[in-house]
């Protein structure tokens, strides 16, 4: 799975789509949350470490395209 969101976020980042990446985050994000928040009899351990990649994927995706964004000087959307 990490490997399909790194080609989903390098698409983000190829099409300057912040708001995509900021919705993939948010996405994880809350299921990280929800995961983390389960009790039971089942571990939850392995899909909150997934998660917890995908999310430092993204992070990675958005800290590229900031880069990018300040060397050609584009103003960042709001």
């Amino acid at each position: 799975m990490s490997n399909a969101i790194a080609q989903i976020v390098d698409a983000y980042v190829r099409l300057k789509n912040r708001r995509g990446l900021d919705e993939l985050m948010m996405h994880r994000q809350r299921l990280a949350v929800d995961l983390k928040s389960r009790s039971g009899a089942y571990d939850f351990s392995l899909p909150i470490g997934k998660i917890d990649e995908e999310i430092a994927i993204i992070e990675q995706g958005l800290s590229r395209l900031k880069a990018e964004s300040a060397e050609t000087g584009t103003p960042r959307p709001v």
